[in-house]
């Protein structure tokens, strides 16, 4: 069973450039929206990993542009964990709703750092394997 969910959002004028076309910067913005949501899901959202006293950095990404998206659009954000053991790796997938077309095929990559030492750690901690653990165990 894999982990999904999905956000939305409407380009607003200011992510566009003069084109009215989405900056590609931008879309680094919605993958976070994406990301919230997925992490919202599985219930480790950015409050509970600082508890928790981990953060999750992106140590890596990879986007790949397929299609534009333009000022007005609405489009659906999808984000998917793919790996979770030793390190997170989600990846997103951007379409229009208006015609389902795919504009950005995308992942990122993330490390867990303890907050109290700022120091990497090799493999995923306890507490979020257990988040794991129980979503699939809910989708059972």
């Amino acid at each position: 069973m894999t982990l999904v969910a999905n956000a939305q959002v409407r380009v607003p004028f200011q992510d566009c450039d003069p084109m009215r076309v989405v900056w590609h910067g931008n879309y680094f913005r919605y993958l976070e929206l994406g990301r919230e949501a997925l992490l919202a899901e599985l219930d480790f959202d950015y409050r509970e990993m600082e508890r928790q006293g981990y953060a999750f950095p992106v140590v890596d990404t990879r986007m790949k542009f397929v299609a534009s998206a333009v000022y007005g659009d609405a489009l659906t954000i999808q984000s998917r964990l793919d790996e979770w053991e030793n390190r997170l790796k989600i990846s997103y997938r951007i379409t229009r709703d208006s015609d389902g077309a795919t504009c950005i095929k995308a992942h990122t990559i993330h490390c867990a750092v303890g907050l109290e030492d700022g120091q990497m750690r090799f493999a995923s901690p306890q507490c979020l394997l257990s988040k794991v653990q129980v979503w699939q165990e809910s989708q059972s």
